[in-house]
């Protein structure tokens, strides 16, 4: 059984839970949804859930966290409570590779109101970040039009549990492979890796370290051309695999640094006029989906590109608007549909929602954010993934999951995929919605607060 995580939670989880326990648990339902989506994105691709699944069967107090709680303040008897919880309600959500749009429920739960809310931190912090990260990740694959990406950006991601999510969201997202080896032997995904310029530094010459490395790892291999002169080191490359092989077979070469326009073109020449034909041009530095779409647009050369920093930071839009909101309480011994009444956006739908898609032709057209009950057009996304606390979903295998998520991005029309300025994916809210949120409105209203 894997640790218990219950208390990474925020402060007014614990707070809210303590008060519930005293005033009464009542069932409610919660929904999971991003109210609009990060600049540039057309679309966001779901992920974490796996995580979540996890979380929910190891939810627990341990005795330390009780003990913590207690030094808080909080009361004994609430304490015992906390001591026997387990998360026992429901939960239905968009599978792993999903395309998801604004203000759809990505995961809706419901369960007695003090588990459900603890569930709230955990859930927005592991969903929003590989859901920003699957979704970079799609978006610079896209614009590599076919040419293979591969994850290189544990080093800078935000610390070690967000450089192996990110390997596995990276992924799910189209990335062939990560650099990240603990993440390749917990997912099985493949690692990918060559030398460092250092390795180079520590020869007397380029050519000799060339050598050196193909002695020990044959030609199947990628070497690192960049260390002093770029165009130098791939004649001595080619110099080194002749020399040594007496044959024009190396797998690849790796540019990270100059100008990459430039330096692939001239590569390839280079190498072609070599007979090194099959030889492959790595690059890495600096990339993301803006900079590759531009270098191949303007001819660059390159077979395979290595993106770190801005891939695992999702740089360009390093958040998402995702909120935690309760949709349904119980009242009277029934589910009655609740919402938030604000200013714009931040109002919230009332009642549990299933997402329905409409696909005509091979292609999704719009989607429909209608209430459970309804019977409306479309494929209903959200799948029971809890039933009284007990998992009734199989959990699909990493490749199944990025193979979802490569044919859902498929049925996408492109104008909802550019890289600049997509189109708006047209998302309706049903009528049922819209009239049991205008009655809500006019009767909250109607009470005198307080």
């Amino acid at each position: 059984m894997e640790k218990s995580l219950a208390l990474f939670t925020d402060l007014y989880e614990v707070t809210m839970a303590q008060a519930y326990f005293k005033t009464g648990n009542v069932k409610a339902t919660f929904e999971l949804f991003v109210r609009r989506l990060p600049p540039n994105r057309g679309y966001l691709v779901a992920a974490g859930l796996e995580d979540v699944c996890n979380y929910l069967l190891n939810f627990r107090f341990e005795k330390d966290d009780l003990e913590f709680l207690e030094e808080k303040g909080f009361e004994k008897d609430f304490l015992k409570f906390l001591s026997r919880i387990r998360f026992t309600g429901d939960m239905w959500a968009l599978p792993e590779g999903e395309l998801v749009f604004q203000n759809e429920p990505i995961i809706r739960v419901t369960a007695p109101i003090i588990e459900a809310q603890f569930l709230e931190t955990f859930m927005i912090n592991t969903v929003n970040f590989q859901t920003l990260i699957a979704t970079k990740a799609a978006r610079i694959v896209g614009a590599a039009k076919g040419r293979q990406v591969v994850d290189f950006g544990s080093r800078r991601a935000h610390g070690v549990d967000a450089g192996i999510k990110a390997a596995r969201a990276s992924y799910i997202g189209g990335c062939v492979g990560t650099s990240n080896v603990l993440a390749g032997k917990k997912y099985g995904i493949p690692v990918y890796g060559t030398m460092a310029h250092s390795y180079v530094e520590a020869f007397p010459s380029e050519k000799e370290a060339f050598k050196a490395w193909l002695k020990t790892w044959g030609t199947d291999t990628v070497l690192l051309v960049d260390t002093y002169d770029t165009l130098r080191g791939v004649r001595n490359a080619i110099e080194a695999v002749e020399e040594l092989t007496g044959k024009k077979e190396l797998k690849g070469i790796r540019m990270d640094s100059g100008d990459m326009l430039s330096l692939s073109k001239e590569a390839r020449r280079i190498l072609d006029e070599a007979g090194f034909n099959s030889t492959k041009i790595f690059v890495s530095s600096g990339l993301d989906e803006y900079v590759i779409e531009d270098y191949l647009n303007k001819g660059a050369q390159i077979d395979v590109f290595g993106v770190g920093s801005s891939l695992v930071t999702s740089d360009d839009a390093p958040k998402t608007d995702m909120v935690y909101k309760l949709v349904e309480s119980e009242e009277n011994g029934m589910l009655v549909p609740r919402m938030k009444i604000a200013e714009g956006e931040k109002a919230t739908l009332p009642g549990a929602k299933q997402v329905y898609r409409v696909e005509e032709n091979g292609r999704y057209v719009r989607d429909m954010v209608g209430l459970c009950d309804e019977n409306l057009e479309g494929e209903g996304k959200l799948v029971q993934i809890f039933k009284n606390g007990r998992l009734v979903y199989r959990l699909p295998k990493l490749e199944e999951i990025r193979e979802k998520a490569r044919m859902e991005l498929e049925k996408l029309p492109e104008e909802y995929k550019r890289i600049r300025s997509p189109e708006a994916y047209p998302v309706q809210v049903s009528e049922r919605i819209m009239d049991l949120g205008r009655q809500l409105v006019k009767r909250l209203l109607s009470v005198k607060q307080g």
